[in-house]
């Protein structure tokens, strides 16, 4: 591996990139978008002092929403665009080896995700200047969002490497990108439904006249709380099927978005509730770990209902994050091992000599 030809094989994929006008104008616009937002979250969180946290969450996740977007299409075709441009062909017969293409390619795919996270600086700068962001949030979401943009832009590049035709690859692309991110949203909702378990609702409520007045054994109409004068109805009880999200909350595990959140240090208010975004989006993920209760009764004539000691809250976010368990890694490892997978086969379709190629390919 030498990285003189790895970085000249970069700085040519990035001279191809960003020599366009329609690259900037891109990064205006994801700047005008940023500005809105930002502007949109002081409003919601709080304003100047004690909105940062929610504010640099937001634009970090609009970041990483906007690279999840943009990198397929300017990754999805780095090889196989060399090659239907007949330019992959004249690279493969230098002293470039078939794995410092690979490299050199997705490091500039890289480094053009990277610029969005840059143009996002700003932003996250004044976030953290308002007051109230945790210095390890900002470490480690920062961190998870740089690996995000490095694994998309892995499998862009693996798949243009994998599939002979540049818009093939990029819909892949955008499907594999889509089934991380949106798929996984979709599939918990619909296999937790289907592996769903039924639930018994029982009730039994006190007996009223027509008047609304409440009846008495002993024919009077003020025995409220009283539970051995109150006449009681029967019990009704209702079956239906509940979803069952803690037999399958590791679908969510691999989502670019729950990963961010899972990962990222969460800090908490005096009731106990997250003040950023990642802390509320970790204490849905993490509260589908939870088996919901199967059996509820109510009862107006028990005296435990008539105190209100039968009800009470449920546990707060920060009771939700400290008895669940986190799963980032494994989703992160998962995605790791994935873009891994991809590469080591676009290396194996991209290394020369080639016994065969696609019919129809392009070499000269």
């Amino acid at each position: 591996m030498n990285g003189a030809r790895l970085w000249t094989i970069a700085r040519l994929e990035l001279t191809q990139r960003v020599r366009t006008v329609a690259w900037y104008v891109l990064l205006g616009i994801f700047a005008l978008l940023l500005i809105g937002v930002t502007l949109l979250s002081f409003l919601a969180f709080g304003g100047w002092g004690t909105g940062g946290a929610g504010v640099f969450s937001a634009v970090v996740y609009v970041t990483l929403l906007l690279v999840l977007l943009v990198s397929p299409t300017l990754s999805g075709n780095s090889i196989n665009g060399d090659r239907d441009a007949a330019t992959l062909a004249p690279l493969q017969v230098t002293l470039a080896t078939t794995g410092e293409i690979l490299l050199g390619k997705f490091l500039a795919a890289c480094i053009t995700g990277l610029a969005f996270a840059a143009v996002a600086v700003p932003f996250l700068v004044i976030a953290t200047l308002a007051g109230g962001v945790n210095g390890w949030a900002v470490v480690t979401s920062l961190v998870v969002l740089v690996v995000e943009v490095g694994i998309v832009a892995a499998i862009g590049v693996a798949i243009s490497g994998i599939l002979a035709r540049p818009l093939f690859s990029v819909a892949v692309t955008y499907l594999i990108v889509a089934a991380l991110s949106v798929g996984s949203v979709i599939g918990f909702g619909l296999v937790s439904t289907a592996a769903g378990s039924e639930f018994t609702s029982k009730n039994r409520s006190a007996e009223y006249n027509s008047n609304g007045e409440i009846v008495c054994k002993d024919g009077g109409h003020d025995c409220y709380g009283d539970t051995d004068q109150m006449v009681c109805g029967e019990w009704d009880s209702y079956t239906y099927r509940v979803p069952r999200p803690d037999r399958v909350w590791w679908l969510l595990s691999s989502n670019p978005f729950v990963i961010l959140a899972d990962a990222t240090p969460t800090s908490f208010d005096r009731h106990g509730n997250p003040d950023d975004l990642f802390g509320w989006i970790k204490t849905a993920v993490r509260g589908a770990q939870s088996a919901p209760e199967l059996q509820s009764t109510w009862d107006e004539c028990d005296p435990q209902y008539l105190d209100g000691a039968e009800y009470r809250s449920g546990p707060t976010p920060e009771e939700i994050i400290a008895t669940t368990v986190p799963s980032w890694f494994v989703g992160l490892g998962v995605q790791v091992l994935l873009a891994a997978l991809l590469l080591w086969w676009a290396w194996t379709r991209t290394r020369t000599p080639a016994r065969t190629l696609p019919p129809g390919t392009r070499i000269a």
